[in-house]
């Protein structure tokens, strides 16, 4: 087991099954663009990189006019149905609670405001000192930037004293590069081929199992 003074969670694929919400605000994007709609398993293929390059893949052209305007109904439409469909995976609350008195931030690459709205409607906001988001084009996993800026604002000295908790190989790769010790989860949108490609320290088929990693 680590002794760790922080915990830094990813947020869909890890604590959040958002998949359906975010496969129906792009398919109603594309309705309303006059689009042909996509499978949900192709849409979720495109998530862990942020709204911008969800929306950018879905459209599957370069346009920046119509990507403006596909983000902005994009973002209308998500705004009120963040969290109509999504739920947290096993084990979610229960690890939580468990760490309660550990310190613990969510750090995704899905904007601040979406990323708030859903943990809200599911009951878990709270759990945390900090949620980051990815609103910062230059600043996203695999980069380290998101979980330097979280190390620093927790003011955390020792950084084998953070571990990094998601389900893409985007977030291993950020936790080494933060030089953080790095746990993937294989129940989430990642392929477990990436994870186990990208090494990270743990790689657990439940979150339940966290308690065994973490003092």
């Amino acid at each position: 087991m680590i002794d760790t003074e922080l915990i830094i969670f990813d947020l869909d694929g890890t604590l959040v099954d958002s998949r359906e919400d975010i496969s129906n605000a792009v398919n109603f994007t594309l309705r309303e663009l006059g689009l042909k709609e996509k499978k949900g398993s192709e849409i979720s293929s495109y998530i862990g990189n942020g709204v911008q390059d969800l929306v950018e893949k879905s459209l599957e052209m370069k346009n920046n006019h119509l990507l403006e305007k596909a983000l902005l109904i994009f973002e209308q439409y998500y705004r009120k149905h963040a969290a109509d469909a999504s739920y947290l995976y096993p084990s979610v609350k229960e690890v939580l609670e468990y760490f309660k008195n550990k310190r613990k931030a969510v750090a995704t690459n899905r904007n601040y405001e979406f990323a708030a709205i859903t943990m809200k409607e599911l009951g878990i906001y709270d759990y945390f000192e900090g949620v980051f988001g990815g609103d910062d084009l230059w600043c996203k996993k695999p980069s380290s930037c998101p979980l330097d800026k979280v190390i620093d604002l927790f003011k955390i000295a020792d950084r084998k004293k953070t571990i990094m908790v998601g389900d893409m190989d985007i977030d291993v790769l950020a936790g080494k590069g933060a030089g953080v010790f790095t746990c993937a989860v294989t129940y989430g949108i990642g392929k477990k081929e990436d994870i186990v490609k990208a090494k990270p320290d743990y790689i657990i088929d439940d979150l339940a199992q966290l308690k065994n990693i973490v003092k």
